[in-house]
């Protein structure tokens, strides 16, 4: 037997009809068109941050990409973790500067990465490559055992897998060219987006100019003062900005360099007036300390791989004005 409705329920079934009805009519049509937008972005995976950087940009309104290195950790010494693989194997689309680099990435690629697009950076068409370098500061030749010397260097160098200097995103002439490559990408595997895509690489691409010519005007100051790095990440910055990088702790982050090394490098830092000693932040500070002890070397920090940084479309530009600002600040007050 039904119960009859009182005077309140009846007034309320009335209602019901008009309340259910007002959130669908009061939605903005706009927030139905992000939804159905980020529904339809496809999965892009990027291995390290300043890629993930330059990707985000691109993507911006339409999605957004995920990040394998995350956090403080480096390409250098990573390890997978089971998220990662589960990125790689939903990914339509990897975007990593390559073997030389992220040499952990190469055979999870091939085991799980079979049906994304992989695109390795360090082949986009207009980048500059530099050799690696060697000898002098750079890598112990002339000091100490000689056939020692010479098994740590070849090392060193069997270990880039390559032949060229892969960090090649500090110079933001090799991200623009490495943007393009990504908004080709971008194009092809999500045609829906393309407009999207296109009108923020020719934003990015603007921005870069002028971080560009930001940069040259920071670093112009100390430019001819020399300096000491940890590892040998910053040719491409040198390069690019004339500044002068008289050596590197050691040529390869992986590689810990022994006392013979160290003390190499502090005899290098007071023959060549080498004025500051630059540590990374992922990698020994305490060595830094050893170099510059009894010189008149600073100690300062930079940040290659932005370990230090947020994820997101501003860190490239926040990653390459920290680099400049750091030399700055070091070399100005050395």
């Amino acid at each position: 037997m039904k119960r009859a409705l009182g005077p309140a329920l009846k007034t309320l079934a009335l209602r019901i009809p008009a309340v259910l009805a007002i959130p669908a009519l009061a939605i903005p049509a706009f927030l139905f068109a992000d939804t159905m937008r980020a529904a339809d972005a496809p999965v892009v995976v990027t291995s390290i941050k300043p890629i993930h950087s330059l990707v985000s940009a691109i993507m911006q309104g339409v999605g957004e990409p995920e990040l394998i290195v995350d956090g403080a950790a480096s390409p250098h010494t990573y390890n997978m973790k089971p998220s990662n693989a589960r990125a790689l194997q939903e990914a339509k689309v990897v975007f990593w500067v390559g073997p030389g680099l992220e040499a952990f990435l190469q055979k999870p690629l091939e085991a799980l990465g079979a049906d994304a697009s992989v695109v390795e950076l360090d082949n986009a068409p207009g980048l500059v490559k530099l050799a690696f370098r060697e000898g002098g500061a750079f890598e112990p030749h002339d000091d100490g055992d000689a056939s020692e010397a010479h098994d740590h260097a070849e090392a060193d160098h069997d270990h880039e897998h390559g032949t060229f200097d892969t960090h090649l995103w500090l110079d933001p002439m090799n991200a623009k060219a490495m943007a393009a490559m990504i908004t080709t990408t971008l194009v092809a595997a999500d045609p829906a987006n393309a407009l999207t895509y296109q009108g923020n690489a020719k934003a990015l691409d603007d921005k870069l100019d002028a971080l560009d010519k930001e940069i040259a005007a920071t670093v112009a100051p100390v430019k001819d003062k020399p300096f000491v790095v940890f590892h040998d990440a910053y040719q491409y910055f040198e390069h690019r900005y004339g500044i002068r990088v008289a050596g590197s702790i050691t040529v390869s982050p992986e590689t810990i360099p022994g006392a013979e090394r160290v003390s190499q490098i502090h005899r290098k830092v007071g023959d060549l007036g080498a004025t500051c000693v630059f540590a990374e932040p992922q990698f020994e500070p305490r060595l830094i300390d050893v170099v510059i002890e009894g010189t008149r070397a600073k100690s300062g920090v930079l940040d290659p791989e932005a370990a230090t940084l947020k994820a997101g479309p501003d860190l490239y530009f926040t990653l390459m004005r920290g680099i400049a600002d750091s030399m700055k600040a070091c070399l100005s007050s050395a």
